[in-house]
């Protein structure tokens, strides 16, 4: 990304942001329906911040507690 690009900071629960970097890592973003070639770039940048955030732990997250964050942000599904 450009740095001289205008940012914009996004607040995750942890659990979120967890199930979502599980999901980027194991998803070949070839391959996901996008309807524009930017939204797959989106998806790499977001990776890419996930991997970056100095004070995350969520890169190194076992298979347990990618599990238990995946039953957290399902719990109160309503759809």
């Amino acid at each position: 990304m450009d740095s001289d690009l205008p940012t914009v900071a996004v607040n995750l629960w942890r659990a979120d942001a967890v199930v979502l970097f599980d999901w980027l890592m194991s998803t070949d973003l070839d391959t996901v329906p996008v309807t524009h070639r930017s939204q797959r770039q989106a998806l790499a940048d977001l990776l890419s911040a996930l991997e970056r955030r100095a004070d995350s732990d969520i890169t190194g997250s076992t298979v347990d507690e990618i599990a238990t964050a995946q039953a957290e942000v399902a719990k109160d599904m309503g759809w």
